[in-house]
């Protein structure tokens, strides 16, 4: 199939809109997903994620038809300071500094290339650590959010599979979304829960399900009650919170690489040359600091959007700028707002079993596919190090650096002469 539109056309205006909303579509799921598990604001994360996809248009000159959007892969260090121990500027400051990292690894991809990042951060640490990115967030999906009513997890993680598995085309990229309207409706339709019920997510109160705050936003006297104007917040530089956050980051920036070099066979471009993997970490970066300031969740390049141009075969980059700009004025309505926070839980439980196991089977993916030696043990020493860290301490941050600084000590295993002897051996007498 020959591609629709390439990245630097512009489609008419009555063509680019739909296009746009399909990209809407797709990332819209997982980016509120994000601020809800967190405890952030939906909207706030709708309005940093256009924001933030402009500003990487901007400095990657429209060249990377790329969206940006919440990031899971700072979810539990979130969770715990914004939902866990109520400290927003302290998370927001925690995720500013994290924005800093890209910034940084920018000015030494200037300086030294990129061939020092996967020196720094290779298979063996990044399969591992990507797996604990959903390994320690299987309480959270399990007992908090599924449980409290497993009829209606069920259905929706069935149909979120049934979508993602049984579908072609434009539905087989939103098997999230599906997903949640389809729980939604079923929690409706047949009134599995009670519109009251509350249960403890965290340390907070969460309604199961309820349409209350939907129904007065839609009841506004006027044309300001329709409008939620997202509030700036004055990070708070804690270095515990720094430590917990930032260093996920160099995770985020692999993860970015993987997305970079992706679109760039789909585009049939070398984006890592043109126009440069540092710009691309630059324009993720400042995105990510600059959401920090309005509260929003740290940015990602999207694998969601990815499959939209994939599958559509239309790279504009107009069409992500103008599903930026659609996913801001959406942030700005208090009836989207409430609609997202009516969501009951057990529906976003059913949901997170997927998304978090994919993210854990993503990790042995990762491993699989750079053919990583387990049987070495070096490699094993590495990668169990993480695993045990990242889970038993629910940090991604701090098992990533221990990760990293096991790759950078401890020497490379040396062949076993005996060993291989033993195969010569062996090799020899099968030729006889």
């Amino acid at each position: 199939m020959q591609k629709s539109f390439d990245i630097n056309e512009k489609p008419p205006l009555l063509q680019a809109l739909p296009l746009a909303f399909q990209h809407v579509f797709a990332m819209f799921g997982a980016t509120v997903l994000v601020p809800f598990l967190t405890g952030l604001d939906p909207a706030v994360a709708l309005f940093t994620s256009g924001i933030g996809t402009l500003m990487f248009h901007l400095i990657t000159r429209g060249k990377v038809p790329a969206y940006l959007g919440s990031s899971f892969a700072f979810i539990p260090p979130l969770a715990a300071y914004v939902s866990g121990a109520n400290d927003l500027p302290s998370a927001m400051g925690g995720a500013f500094v994290a924005g800093l990292v890209y910034v940084l690894v920018f000015g030494l991809i200037k300086v030294f290339g990129t061939g020092f990042i996967k020196r720094l951060v290779p298979s063996v640490v990044v399969g591992p650590v990507v797996m604990i990115i959903g390994l320690a967030l299987a309480d959270v999906a399990v007992k908090d959010m599924a449980s409290p009513h497993w009829p209606t997890a069920i259905f929706t993680l069935v149909m979120a599979i049934i979508f993602s598995v049984f579908t072609r085309g434009f539905f087989k990229v939103v098997p999230i979304l599906l997903g949640i309207i389809s729980g939604y409706i079923f929690a409706a339709v047949f009134q599995m829960v009670e519109p009251s019920t509350q249960i403890m997510l965290g340390q907070n109160a969460v309604p199961l399900f309820s349409l209350d705050a939907v129904k007065a936003s839609f009841q506004a006297q006027n044309f300001m009650g329709y409008l939620h104007l997202p509030q700036f917040v004055i990070p708070s530089f804690n270095f515990a919170a720094i430590m917990a956050i930032a260093p996920i980051a160099l995770v985020a920036i692999i993860e970015d690489l993987g997305h970079i070099l992706v679109i760039g066979n789909i585009t049939k471009r070398d984006l890592v040359q043109d126009p440069g993997f540092d710009n691309v970490l630059l324009g993720n970066g400042l995105a990510t600091s600059v959401a920090a300031l309005f509260g929003g969740p740290p940015s990602t390049t999207y694998g969601e959007n990815i499959g939209v141009i994939s599958i559509t075969r239309v790279y504009s980059s107009m069409v992500i700028q103008i599903a930026a700009v659609i996913a801001i004025l959406l942030s700005f309505l208090n009836p989207v707002r409430a609609l997202i926070g009516s969501i009951p839980v057990p529906v976003m439980g059913g949901i997170v079993i997927l998304l978090f196991g994919m993210i854990a089977a993503a990790g042995i993916r990762s491993m699989i596919e750079a053919k990583t030696d387990l049987s070495s043990t070096r490699n094993l020493i590495i990668a169990s190090i993480i695993l045990i860290l990242g889970v038993g301490l629910k940090n991604v941050g701090y098992a990533t650096l221990a990760g990293i600084v096991l790759n950078l000590i401890l020497p490379q295993d040396k062949p076993d002469a005996d060993y291989i002897a033993t195969l010569e051996a062996d090799t020899v007498e099968e030729t006889k």
